[in-house]
């Protein structure tokens, strides 16, 4: 099994972003950019969060908490395949 690296969960990330219309970077000119997606990293795990307000408050929309990146990589995968099934995009 090959191990799930920074880069790809960057790169779904950056797939959520696109697919949801929202900001590429989560600050910009120091200024929270509300609705960015992007990966945290604490306790030893990564949690994807999606900024919340303009100061900075962010939300787990996955309600998984920090947890090990390949768990991290299928519970987005499964995130995007939903939000493209919702918008008519077919499954791959």
């Amino acid at each position: 099994m090959n191990r799930v690296t920074e880069k790809q969960l960057e790169n779904m990330c950056d797939r959520l972003n696109r697919l949801t219309n929202s900001p590429e970077k989560p600050y910009l000119n120091g200024k929270a950019q509300i609705g960015n997606f992007h990966i945290s990293h604490a306790y030893g795990g990564v949690c994807l969060h999606r900024m919340h307000n303009s100061g900075g408050g962010v939300t787990d929309p996955l309600y998984c908490g920090h947890c090990p990146k390949r768990e991290l990589y299928y519970r987005m995968y499964a995130f995007i395949q939903g939000i493209e099934l919702k918008n008519g995009g077919a499954l791959c």
